[in-house]
């Protein structure tokens, strides 16, 4: 670290570690002010120097002031005065040494990127086509016609008789008559009265106190305030614009024209004539005898058993103790359903009596008819025709075009600004505080107490009955009949008949043509293609740099206290010149040509 000397400046290490030509430029334009004064003051330093040689002998010294001031480049911080003084005009006002300000340019370095243009080369695969003649099979259909023989059953019809016999169950009616004996339950109410003794349990209330101790957390907030330093990222943003260059791919149509060999089939019509077998109903009418099943309705009254109802019962009660109340409680007893049969009905209702007649009827029959006609018909085929067309079709080629577009994007910096920031705080203790309160209550007793009631209640008894009821009901009984019918049935027989047809049927025979098939083919091909590439470049630039210089003591012109002529020579030289002649010239100023 720089140490702080009498002379307000900073050191930057280890002595004569500063540059030269900055400590030469600031001693340079301070003689220049105060040249004049540092004769008188020469004679009066004398003791100060020698004993300031005496004390640095074990070290070396350099930069002006024989040693007893050092600084690094005149860097001066906060005004460049000394220690405890005020400069107020450029004059120490506490008796200090008086320093100046100069403005010095210094060289920067900064990288900055530039955007080039390069092209390379890049080798891809292309697909092509090429056309190849193959030899190729295909199956040609041909038609033939051929005589087939075949064999179809022909229906025969005929028709039979057969005697049924069969048997016919004959419903009987008989009716018969029951005595049915019963008990019905008939219920008797008898109303009876008894005394009941039971205990109420009745409360007695009774109030106590009691003491009870607690304790209790009470809050204690107290503010306290905090310094907080924190860094906020502060965007600083910087509009930037570049040029890209890309390419389009730019459509160019190309009208062609090609010919196309297409075949027609055209429908060729003719006119034929065949002879065909066709079938006719024939009617032919016959008489036969029919059996018909007649009969009539007979009115007959029979006794039917009446509908069976259900009707709701409830059971005899029981009373009950019940201990809540201290009381009984009459319990009806349960709910069930009985069915009941009513008494029985006349109903007239209508019987169908069966009768049997015979009748002549007047039938149709059809016979089949083989007869044959001429029928004609038409047959169309198709007949090819090749034909020729001219096509127009529109090649689409793209083509590559190169454009240029400048591109505005920002960019954006986060620059760190510290900030700091007070923030208050509550901080909350508990403070335990014993408390004390008296807590009331209720205490309830429940004393027994002996009370008496008088109850009524009906009590029911069911008295058996006996009853009787005649009841009249049919029977039906099916008695088997015997009888006979005569059935007429169609007989049908298929008898098989030999016929002829012509039949036309396709073979394929195996052509061998020739034709043009693209067969793919792969190639690389070398394209060229442009990229943008930053490359960095250093630029100097000068900045304007204001720094601070004392008062130089010794020789301006020299550039260390260990060169020839000693400490002596370097304090009295300026008497009479120095050994590089800068006597009148450093008084002037720095721009002399003496290489100060």
């Amino acid at each position: 670290m720089g140490r702080r000397h009498a002379g307000g400046c900073e050191t930057g290490g280890a002595i004569g570690s500063a540059p030269q030509g900055r400590v030469r430029s600031c001693v340079q334009h301070s003689s220049r002010c105060y040249y004049g004064e540092w004769e008188m003051k020469r004679l009066w330093l004398l003791p100060v120097l020698a004993a300031a040689l005496v004390g640095g002998t074990a070290r070396p010294v350099d930069a002006a002031y024989c040693g007893s001031i050092s600084y690094s480049g005149c860097g001066c911080s906060g005004g460049g005065a000394v220690e405890g003084s005020v400069v107020e005009g450029g004059v120490i006002a506490d008796g200090g040494v008086a320093v100046g300000s100069n403005t010095v340019m210094r060289t920067v370095r900064e990288t900055v990127y530039e955007q080039r243009q390069e092209t390379r080369y890049r080798t891809r695969n292309e697909t092509y086509y090429e056309d190849q003649v193959v030899m190729a099979t295909r199956m040609v259909p041909e038609t033939h016609t051929k005589e087939v023989s075949y064999t179809v059953m022909k229906p025969v019809q005929e028709t039979r008789q057969r005697e049924i016999s069969y048997t016919v169950m004959k419903p009987v009616y008989e009716t018969h008559s029951k005595t049915i004996n019963y008990t019905v339950k008939k219920p008797v109410y008898e109303t009876r009265t008894k005394t009941i003794n039971y205990t109420v349990m009745k409360p007695v209330y009774e109030q106590k106190s009691r003491v009870i101790n607690y304790t209790v957390k009470k809050p204690v907030y107290e503010t306290r305030t905090k310094t907080t330093n924190y860094t906020v990222m502060k965007p600083v943003y910087e509009t930037r614009s570049r040029v890209i260059n890309y390419t389009v791919m730019k459509p160019v149509y190309e009208q062609r024209s090609r010919t196309i060999n297409y075949t027609v089939y055209n429908t060729v019509t003719e006119q034929k004539v065949r002879t065909v077998n066709y079938t006719v109903s024939v009617p032919q009418p016959y008489t036969k005898t029919v059996t018909v099943n007649g009969g009539y309705w007979e009115t007959v009254t029979e006794e039917v058993p009446g509908p069976v109802m259900r009707r709701t019962v409830r059971d005899p009660g029981t009373w009950v103790f019940d201990e809540a109340t201290c009381r009984n409680v009459y319990v009806p007893g349960c709910c069930r359903v009985e069915c009941v049969q009513c008494p029985p009905k006349q109903i007239c209702k209508k019987v169908w009596v069966p009768t049997c007649e015979t009748k002549e009827v007047q039938c149709v029959r059809y016979v089949t008819e083989c007869r044959t006609k001429e029928v004609p018909y038409t047959v169309c085929r198709k007949v090819p025709e090749c034909r020729t067309k001219v096509c127009n079709y529109t090649v689409c080629k793209m083509v590559p075009e190169c454009r240029t577009k400048t591109c505005n994007y920002t960019v954006c910096k986060m620059v760190p600004e510290c900030r700091t920031k007070t923030c208050n705080y509550t901080v909350c203790t508990y403070v335990c505080e014993p408390r004390q309160k008296v807590c009331n209550y209720t205490v309830c007793k429940m004393v027994p107490e002996c009370r008496t009631k008088t109850c009524n209640y009906t009590v029911c008894t069911y008295v058996c009955e006996p009853r009787q009821k005649v009841c009249n009901y049919t029977t039906c009984k099916m008695v088997p009949e015997c009888r006979t019918k005569v059935c007429n049935y169609t007989v049908c027989k298929m008898v098989p008949e030999c016929r002829t047809k012509t039949v036309c049927y396709t073979t394929c025979r195996k052509e061998c043509y020739e034709k043009t098939i693209r067969v793919a083919k792969c190639r690389q091909v070398c394209e060229p293609y442009t990229v943008t590439v930053c490359v960095p470049r250093v630029v100097c630039k000068q900045v304007p740099v204001t720094v601070c210089c004392p008062t130089p003591a010794c020789d301006p012109c020299a550039t260390s206290t260990r060169s020839s002529g000693g400490l002596l020579k370097k304090i009295f030289g300026g008497l009479g010149g120095n050994s590089c002649g800068c006597a009148t010239a450093c008084s002037v100023g720095c721009d002399s040509g003496c290489g100060c």
